[in-house]
């Protein structure tokens, strides 16, 4: 049985830690399920989750902060590049830093236990990332589809329903997965030893949180740097990065290549994000976005079929085969996942089977997530989800219950592949919801994309749930009390996530414009388009693209399974087929940090392992907040009006 050891407490760590001298069972226990409960309760709980403080008004107010800040780095960086970054990780270290800083100035008097750091963790993961991805995705394509927005209470309320859907789902998945099959979910592993090793090694704790801090400092005065000096003094606008680079950039490539996207731009968020995803995806963006913009879209502007020129117009060509690549990837992926729809199925009759029996004797009874809550959560989400489908969306009653229904058993299977691989097949997910609804009801763009949403919303919570729940039952933490804490952070992330969405987003003249691309929406608007109008609706270009990306797409899943040795070196369908919907310069910085994080691991892996992930992550903390406080700065009261304009 694998084990983490305990450490010799560090200088710096709270004098109330203890949890820190504790093993970490990370390859779990033996036996019946009842004997490996039993074994977790006696040799992990007791002592730790029975005795010190964890859901703490403190962890929560401090979780519920730190969400709501970290939740604008995504809605940022989605609107940018679709992308996600989790937020569980920085936020540990970032809690440590604060409130250990707290406790030097006096403000604070004694120490956050492991155990609050972990429900602190679970709030701001919850705020900070199961709340935005619906808003850079179904929301924006929605707007993009029918020039309008939502009111914001019907936004609001939207957001709040389905990510309580997709918590509550979580509960009946959690007591079978992992506590009986044991999946890894590895993030969750990854706090939960980050957390460990924050408590019993002060230098290495304090050195962490020097890297974050020092990167989201620099990050930020870089951003200002490049976009920010003009709002001091228009004086000042000829030195920013941006105006250099652009002097630069008309010099070196010229009026042609750049609106085809082809110039330099300096970002370090994107050099970040990619030191964080790897070689392998960022090399393939690279390889994705120089065949999109520098091959296919000269050779198309030569023979007249794309006549148009710049990022908006342009995109609306290039994506076709980029989302036929990444759906037909993501569908024959899940597919193969054969093996954990079965076990999903079966999973889903133990839970039945063991809810429906009870146990006098169970030591777990009284600190697991009670299934009353699971059927409470979903049966007041069900009748809002009608009713907020039919206000919003003129959604049939039984359309949104079979979404329903349809979510419960997707987010199932995507949570054991989660627990596998440490991926939420959200994408798949969502676009099998979305050829359901293309058959269920036709022509209706609107009921595909926000069918879809409930599903794609629903799954990331629940996983994103279940992640947090594994570093808690790592540490010994009490499931129903981080559960509460994960609940508490929906709040402050609907409101953050949506208020400054509204913000970013005033019309939909904003989305798929330079400064927000919106790869991830025109992926969902496109799918709804094709599956509203049907292929004889398209242009015989886009028809081509289509089906040769979707070939592409197939061909890059199958082909490491032909090839294991080489899969390092066969692209990854996802993010090639991504670099077809943002900018070529984009895919250039996400390859620079891949080769960099590459360089820097094979050079000196202890210290990329110590530092590349704080660093990374306080360069895309500090950088996106930046980006977004210059846009509220320069739009001013404009855009403070529309807030709340309905």
């Amino acid at each position: 049985m694998a084990q983490i050891p305990p450490s010799s407490p560090g200088d710096l760590a709270p004098a109330s830690s203890n949890a820190a001298d504790h093993p970490i069972y990370v390859d779990g226990f033996t036996g019946t399920p009842a004997e490996i409960e039993r074994q977790w309760y006696e040799k992990v709980y007791v002592g730790r989750g029975d005795r010190m403080p964890q859901l703490t008004i403190r962890a929560v107010l401090m979780g519920t902060i730190l969400g709501g800040i970290l939740s604008l780095t995504n809605l940022y960086i989605g609107l940018k590049a679709g992308w996600a970054f989790g937020v569980a990780i920085t936020a540990c270290i970032v809690s440590y830093t604060t409130w250990n800083l707290l406790r030097k100035i006096g403000i604070a008097r004694t120490p956050m236990t492991i155990l609050e750091n972990n429900c602190m963790q679970s709030t701001a993961s919850a705020a900070g990332y199961s709340t935005g991805g619906t808003l850079v995705s179904a929301f924006s394509a929605y707007i993009m589809i029918n020039n309008q927005s939502l009111p914001l209470w019907q936004m609001l309320a939207w957001v709040f329903i389905l990510a309580v859907l997709g918590v509550t789902m979580a509960i009946p998945m959690k007591r079978q997965m992992i506590n009986t099959e044991q999946l890894r979910f590895p993030t969750g592993i990854a706090a939960a030893v980050t957390l460990r090793t924050l408590y019993s090694e002060g230098k290495k704790a304090v050195n962490s949180a020097r890297a974050l801090t020092i990167g989201a400092v620099v990050a930020a005065l870089s951003q200002f740097w490049a976009d920010g000096l003009h709002l001091l003094s228009a004086k000042l606008a000829p030195f920013g990065l941006s105006a250099i680079f652009a002097k630069f950039n008309a010099a070196t490539f010229g009026s042609t290549w750049i609106s085809r996207t082809v110039f330099f731009q300096w970002d370090p968020i994107f050099i970040a994000g990619g030191a964080l995803m790897g070689l392998r995806a960022g090399v393939s963006m690279f390889l994705g976005g120089t065949l999109c913009w520098i091959v296919f879209v000269p050779i198309m502007q030569a023979n007249g079929t794309i006549a148009g020129a710049g990022f908006r117009e342009i995109v609306q060509w290039t994506l076709w085969g980029g989302v036929s690549c990444m759906v037909t990837s993501g569908l024959l992926a899940f597919g193969m996942q054969w093996r954990s729809v079965v076990a999903a199925m079966g999973s889903l009759r133990k839970m039945i089977s063991r809810n429906g029996a009870t146990d006098s004797i169970d030591p777990l009874a009284k600190i697991e997530t009670p299934m009353s809550w699971f059927f409470i959560g979903q049966g007041l989400s069900l009748i809002a989800v009608c009713w907020l489908g039919k206000v919003s969306f003129g959604m049939p009653y039984w359309q949104s219950a079979v979404a329903v229904l349809i979510t419960f058993l997707l987010a199932l299977v995507a949570c054991r592949v989660t627990g596998e691989t440490d991926t939420t097949p959200v994408g798949p997910m969502g676009k099998v919801t979305q050829l359901l609804f293309g058959a269920i009801s036709p022509g209706n763009m609107n009921i595909n994309l926000m069918s879809a949403n409930i599903t794609a919303s629903a799954a990331t919570s629940s996983a994103d749930l279940l992640t947090d729940l594994k570093s808690g039952y790592l540490l010994g933490a009490n499931p129903r009390k981080q559960f509460l804490a994960q609940f508490a952070g929906i709040f402050m992330g609907t409101v953050a996530t949506v208020l400054a969405f509204r913000v970013l987003v005033p019309d939909a003249s904003a989305l798929g414009s330079d400064q927000f691309p919106a790869p991830a929406a025109q992926t969902w608007r496109a799918v709804a388009v094709a599956l509203s109008q049907g292929m004889e609706a398209l242009e015989p270009v886009k028809v081509w693209s289509i089906a040769i990306g979707g070939i592409l797409g197939i061909l890059l899943v199958v082909l490491p399974l032909w090839f294991p040795k080489q899969k390092e070196w066969i692209p990854s369908p996802a993010a090639f087929g991504m670099a077809w919907t943002f900018h070529w310069y984009y895919s250039m910085l996400f390859c620079l940090g891949a080769i960099i994080g590459r360089i820097v691991e094979k050079k000196n892996p202890a210290l990329s392992e110590a530092y590349t992930w704080p660093v990374a992550s306080g360069i895309v903390a500090g950088g996106s907040l930046m980006g977004v406080l210059l846009v509220f700065w320069e739009n001013g009261p404009d855009m403070w009006r529309s807030f709340f304009g309905g």
